[in-house]
């Protein structure tokens, strides 16, 4: 159900920028996707948990934040990310 130990740890070495990045908004971003996927999947199987489901909606309101931000200090990093991840068809 939640993102394993060894999936953060994949996503980590995946996006981070350095050996020390765990906190940049592409990683960031790739955590939160990787939990509203998990999430998304949950919600499927449990359609009456709307508590759960208020905490969904505050993730993707995160990660949209998130990819604002990255939308305005670095573009190519945006569209990389949206590449990666799927986010945007």
């Amino acid at each position: 159900m939640a993102v394993t130990k060894e999936n953060k740890e994949q996503i980590l070495s995946k996006f981070k920028t350095s050996e020390l990045d765990t906190g940049s908004a592409p990683v960031q971003i790739a955590l939160l996707t990787a939990r509203i996927n998990d999430l998304t999947a949950h919600f499927s199987k449990h359609k009456k948990d709307f508590h759960g489901r208020r905490g969904l909606v505050t993730m993707v309101n995160q990660r949209r934040k998130l990819l604002n931000y990255l939308h305005r200090k670095d573009a190519g990093a945006y569209q990389a990310i949206l590449k990666t991840l799927e986010l945007r068809k």
